[in-house]
């Protein structure tokens, strides 16, 4: 049987026993995800660090391969988790105060962004060319991604965890280390967060 058709706990049952091949499967299968999520949770004002966290993620994948257990949590989310953990003692060693509650931010007030709400959505019916249409997606996933700079980290981490690298609600959970509920509470928080910033409150028909 080749490494292709081994899953995750699999291959890090491999890797435990010195296959060092079992490891670059893993690597290459999860390399842009958690690349990917770990740019997108430091945020801008932490871009320079993106590499290091990455980097220092699989470090403890490898420092911890005779140990690992599966634990009722998937290879990823147990990956995601680790580098949530890094994220944080990276922002709270850079002085940054990191609050892990559910309702930061949630003082009763309505939130607002901290820029204008984004005012350039297209009316449908204007069919722009397609070339005008692509630098529109280019600008909202610019704006999308401001907006989510603007989150808590425990709200910006729910979101990502569940709508960019697709776990179901209860691996957020688990990622995070927190209760069904929490979760829930940070990801609808989020998302209320991010319609606000995108301009999602507009006349729907200029959407």
């Amino acid at each position: 049987m080749s490494a292709d058709d081994l899953d995750d706990d699999q291959l890090m049952a491999a890797y435990a026993q010195g296959d060092a091949a079992a490891f670059e499967r893993l690597y290459e299968r999860h390399r842009q995800g958690l690349y990917r999520f770990v740019r997108r949770l430091l945020g801008s004002t932490h871009a320079g660090q993106v590499d290091e966290l990455f980097q220092d993620t699989w470090l403890r994948v490898v420092q911890a391969r005779d140990r690992w257990q599966p634990q009722g949590a998937s290879f990823r989310t147990w990956l995601f988790t680790l580098a949530h953990h890094r994220a944080i003692d990276l922002l709270r060693r850079s002085g940054r105060e990191v609050a892990l509650d559910a309702f930061e931010g949630e003082d009763g007030e309505p939130w607002q962004p901290d820029a204008a709400a984004w005012q350039h959505w297209p009316a449908p019916a204007a069919a722009a060319p397609q070339g005008e249409e692509l630098a529109f997606w280019r600008r909202a996933g610019e704006r999308l991604l401001q907006c989510l700079d603007q989150l808590p980290l425990p709200q910006r981490s729910a979101f990502l965890l569940h709508h960019d690298d697709g776990l179901a609600l209860d691996e957020v959970a688990h990622a995070l280390e927190v209760g069904f509920e929490t979760a829930k509470t940070r990801l609808r928080y989020a998302m209320s967060k991010l319609r606000s910033c995108m301009g999602a409150y507009l006349n729907p028909d200029l959407r």
